[in-house]
């Protein structure tokens, strides 16, 4: 499996970016697809992730600034970020599962700069 994102950049406080994520490759057995942020110094952490029929599950910092979306016949995730706030600033990955124990996919990154 194949993730491509993008549509990371700079923005200012308050602003909105949407991050988009392309899978291809054997992706029939993905059932989970979503997002994980590295912040610089810190550990990667879930922002948020959607499973097959419709189940989405969201960090606890996402507050409803967030929405993950995706679409099964295009193989891609999206990720609505409004109301930034620097310490959105990260590197932020696209993953692909099967479930959460099984072998997980990564993306190479995009980078959400959050600053005035």
């Amino acid at each position: 499996v194949q993730l491509q994102a993008s549509g990371g950049g700079l923005v200012q406080p308050g602003g909105s970016l949407r991050l988009s994520c392309a899978a291809s490759g054997s992706i029939d057995s993905i059932n989970i697809m979503g997002w994980y942020r590295q912040a610089p110094g810190k550990q990667r952490e879930l922002v948020a992730a959607d499973v097959s029929g419709g189940m989405t599950t969201y960090a606890d910092f996402v507050k409803g600034r967030f929405t993950i979306s995706r679409d099964n016949a295009k193989n891609t995730v999206s990720l609505q970020i409004n109301s930034l706030k620097p310490e959105d600033t990260a590197v932020y990955y696209c993953i692909a599962a099967q479930s959460w124990t099984t072998t997980w996919y990564w993306g190479q990154g995009t980078l959400v700069t959050v600053s005035s």
